[in-house]
């Protein structure tokens, strides 16, 4: 007898990410979204340090960003 596998395995399902966390009991959380033109009030360019390491991030003439080591 042949039947569709997912109906065989009810673990077995497509929830996105927030179906998830809906799930386990927990609220969906937004994503935090800063405008790069609020962190870069002096220019096309902001420096960011994470543990130690200096990173460049900057602003392309064609509005794409580009993050550098």
């Amino acid at each position: 007898m042949s039947s569709d596998p997912k109906s065989e395995n009810p673990q077995t399902s497509s929830h996105q990410p927030e179906d998830v966390e809906a799930i386990a009991g927990r609220p969906a959380r937004l994503p935090k979204i800063i405008r790069f033109d609020e962190l870069s009030v002096c220019g096309d360019e902001i420096w960011i340090d994470n543990q130690g390491e200096l990173y460049r991030l900057r602003r392309t003439k064609q509005g794409k960003l580009i993050l550098t080591k």
